[in-house]
């Protein structure tokens, strides 16, 4: 995939599709309409037809909104500024899909004749629904999607850091997270993530002299990495620009302190 709009927008579906806060919203969404039977569905569909019939309409109207507004992110950045006119631009552009999606269903499941005038209906419907997956995407996202957009520089060039001869070259950059997964250390840098098959000690000796510091027994995190560090339920928390949120375990509460607050 050589267009830099299409890797853009690939970057942005994959920070969406990996969020736990994106599919909460969406399980929640699909609940409340499952519990409360709009549009007669209470009355025409036993509970668990109801659900199965909710699950698959917001999951085809999800995915309709969420492909055009990453596309027309991607496609619109050059051009303007702000990054929620772009993604509003890009669900009034998937208002007509996600009418098809809505039409279709409503077909195959009530078996009633999709209309002239029934569709345009559904376009107005697909606006609203397009519009409010924008509006709880930029404010439950925005961080994520910015980050992922302008990652941050590599403090370090690539050849001066042992790891980065264990990864793939699409993503060799400064290393901003490592934790530990199992037998292997996720290294996450400013392009991407990798797993390597290694042990924690090893990976933290070959990142030479980069700054930054090892924050719990199975995480490292690079100084250019750290956005904010917070409680969280009680205990010490720091956000990554990447919008990852690393434990601090005791040991290393009074280095943590010192050096990012």
């Amino acid at each position: 995939m050589n267009s830099p709009v299409l890797q853009s927008a690939l970057r942005d579906l994959q920070v969406l599709l990996g969020s736990l806060r994106f599919w909460s919203t969406f399980l929640a969404v699909v609940l409340i309409f499952w519990v409360t039977g709009p549009y007669g569905t209470a009355e025409s569909l036993a509970a668990a037809p109801r659900f199965g019939f909710w699950l698959v309409l917001h999951a085809g109207t999800w995915a309709s909104a969420l492909v055009c507004v990453a596309l027309a992110d991607a496609f619109l950045e050059e051009r303007i500024e702000s990054r929620f006119t772009r993604m509003m631009i890009g669900a009034v552009a998937a208002a007509p899909l996600i009418a098809l999606v809505t039409e279709g269903l409503g077909a195959a499941t009530f078996d009633r004749p999709i209309t002239a005038q029934s569709y345009i209906g559904a376009i107005f419907t697909g606006l609203v629904l397009s519009s409010l997956f924008c509006v709880l995407t930029f404010l439950s996202m925005g961080k994520e999607l910015s980050a992922a957009a302008h990652p941050p520089e590599p403090p370090t060039p690539a050849r001066e850091i042992p790891l980065l001869r264990r990864l793939s070259v699409s993503i060799r950059a400064a290393p901003l997270h490592l934790a530990v997964q199992d037998h292997y250390v996720e290294v996450t840098t400013a392009r991407g993530r990798e797993l390597v098959l290694m042990r924690f000690s090893d990976a933290l000796d070959e990142l030479a002299d980069l700054p930054g510091m090892q924050v719990h027994r199975s995480h490292w995190v690079a100084d250019a990495a750290v956005e904010t560090v917070e409680r969280d339920n009680g205990r010490l928390t720091v956000l990554l620009v990447t919008g990852a949120r690393v434990p601090v375990s005791r040991p290393y509460l009074a280095a943590v302190r010192a050096r990012w607050l």
